[in-house]
């Protein structure tokens, strides 16, 4: 396929539609952009091949309107001696040098028409690469919204949180024998030594004898 014709295609291409029937929406996006983006590389380098040849078709044009004066001044000078053989073959030099200008210059102007229809193809191309990317930037974002909200989705509504609170539900099970287990102490008194019974009596003894001590020195007082 030609450049032109790709470029065609291309500009009047409908992205929508292209989107639309695409059973995998990203990736053909990604192609298109793809093929715009190669498409745009061929068309800027055809047009600045288009542009060096015209310059040098220009500069060609230049030096051969110059040649056609100077044939001119050779046949006034042949002409001036009297030898109008010379001027007569100087001017149909001239003649040839000016037929040559003139069909250079038509093609410059060939070229000129073709530039012109490499910019608007140009501009045509960058607005559809730009549509492109917008849609895929937007086609993206809803493709992992889409992700997103499938994965929250099958993680409220799988086995797999069902498993996770059955575990949860075992292990606080087990947290609750532990501490059944640390609270038991607590349901009954831990029987005392005789060492602690001696030494309670004796502590009660002299908490007695203290207290009468103080109930003694109370009444003197009274």
């Amino acid at each position: 396929m030609g450049i032109f014709s790709r470029a065609r295609d291309i500009i009047q291409a409908n992205v929508s539609d292209l989107l639309d029937k695409a059973e995998d929406p990203a990736k053909t996006i990604r192609l298109v952009i793809m093929e715009m983006e190669e498409t745009l590389v061929e068309v800027r380098a055809q047009a600045a091949r288009t542009i060096a040849d015209q310059k040098e078709m220009r500069r060609t044009v230049m030096k051969l309107d110059q040649a056609q004066a100077n044939w001119a001044e050779k046949a006034e000078l042949a002409l001036s001696k009297d030898r109008e053989d010379l001027a007569t073959a100087a001017l149909m030099e001239k003649q040839k040098v000016g037929q040559t200008a003139n069909m250079l210059k038509g093609e410059v102007e060939v070229l000129d028409e073709t530039l012109r229809a490499f910019e608007d193809d140009i501009a045509k191309l960058e607005a559809k690469l730009r549509e492109a990317r917008s849609r895929q930037n937007a086609l993206m974002t809803r493709l992992e919204g889409a992700q997103s909200r499938a994965r929250a989705r099958a993680m409220t509504r799988g086995s797999r949180v069902d498993e996770a609170f059955s575990r949860f539900e075992v292990l606080e099970r087990r947290v609750d024998m532990a501490e059944g287990r640390a609270e038991v102490y607590d349901l009954a008194p831990v029987p005392k030594s005789l060492e602690e019974e001696i030494l309670e009596l004796r502590t009660n003894d002299a908490v007695a004898a203290e207290l009468a001590e103080l109930k003694a020195r109370m009444q003197q007082k009274h």
